[in-house]
């Protein structure tokens, strides 16, 4: 599909630059996509929309703080990695800002010397592959180097770093948070339990796939960057009843929705497995794993945005998103909420 046909103009004040003070008073757009009706809530109200025996499946990946900034040793030129996945040991991939100045065998220093990085293998589009160097444990001195990944629209760092985790953030190793969950307390959580919903967690490191821009025309010709996720055994059996029961199974955000999609579509149920996947999901697809999905509003012409025009249809997804900039909802990260429900299922 031209890539054109899921743009649309957003002011930048609708920009979220900072997370309102309770999670769950976010606003929320109840999408119908059956009845092609939408009403505007809040996201406490979420738990009106969801019934006795529903699964709900959550990503607990926790954000690491990947974002280093340092200079080369031989001439000191700036330099900005951003971690995106571990491959082996202390291997990562990383995305660097300033590139072309990080060459093969290249070293780069951060904290006055604390970690070091080489530049075994150079990739396309700023990647590299980097081997960190250095004495006691790596995810603490990271934690007193490197900063939050936030996204670049974001303009100021957090008064307060657990702002960008989900308050059910479990298993480190994320470049960007999922930030669908960010409307979620513990409450909320309390609340849906007592009604008899099935919560679940999966894991899914998100990295470049994700929010990786789209540079190409055609959508057919982009390739999504392969990311590692994780389901349990038990987990797996817990979602296979709920499809042999027909129960509805929910996901929270667009990277739980990947995981379950990728999943289900490998396998033909759902299995207990740490692999990676690269599935990208545009109009067209037909959904095997999930009924209904809790996300927040997405870029103009991002592969997320195409997802949830996948699963609601691209025209009433942009009539949505219509309605919400004409009635301000906040966008991206640290935006408002969508819940899409009674989708077509395959």
């Amino acid at each position: 599909m031209d890539i054109s046909l899921f743009d649309f103009d957003l002011p930048e004040k609708l920009i979220a630059q900072s997370p309102i003070d309770e999670r769950d008073h976010s606003k929320l757009l109840a999408v119908d996509v059956k009845n092609q009706s939408y009403s505007d809530k809040h996201f406490f109200d979420i738990v009106d929309y969801l019934n006795k025996g529903d699964v709900l499946v959550r990503n607990n990946t926790k954000v690491i703080p990947a974002r280093l900034i340092g200079n080369k040793l031989d001439t000191h030129a700036h330099v900005e990695v951003l971690l995106l996945r571990q491959l082996n040991n202390d291997i990562w991939e990383c995305l660097c800002g300033n590139a072309k100045v990080i060459k093969k065998d290249t070293i780069c220093e951060f904290g006055d010397g604390l970690l070091k990085a080489k530049c075994i293998e150079v990739k396309d589009e700023g990647i590299r592959l980097m081997q960190f160097i250095y004495e006691g444990i790596f995810l603490e001195i990271l934690d007193k180097l490197g900063k939050m990944p936030l996204p670049p629209y974001i303009k100021k760092q957090l008064g307060d770093n657990n702002r960008y985790q989900t308050v059910y953030a479990k298993v480190l190793g994320s470049a960007a948070a999922p930030t669908a969950g960010f409307h979620f307390n513990e409450q909320i959580f309390k609340k849906l339990k007592q009604k008899g919903v099935i919560i679940l967690d999966i894991t899914l490191h998100i990295g470049l796939g994700t929010f990786r821009p789209v540079k190409v025309k055609d959508t057919n010709d982009h390739h999504m960057h392969a990311e590692f996720y994780q389901i349990d055994e038990e987990v797996a059996n817990q979602l296979n009843l709920a499809k042999k029961d027909n129960r509805r199974i929910i996901a929270v955000g667009t990277t739980s929705l990947r995981t379950l999609e990728a999943n289900y579509t490998k396998y033909g149920q759902f299995k207990s497995t740490y692999e990676s996947t690269d599935i990208f999901i545009q109009p067209g697809y037909k959904f095997k794993a999930i009924d209904c999905l809790i996300t927040n509003f997405h870029l103009p012409k991002s592969t997320l945005i195409m997802l949830v025009s996948a699963l609601a249809g691209r025209e009433f997804t942009l009539q949505c998103y219509k309605h919400a900039i004409e009635n301000k909802y906040r966008f991206f990260s640290f935006g408002d909420a969508m819940f899409i429900y009674d989708t077509k299922k395959e």
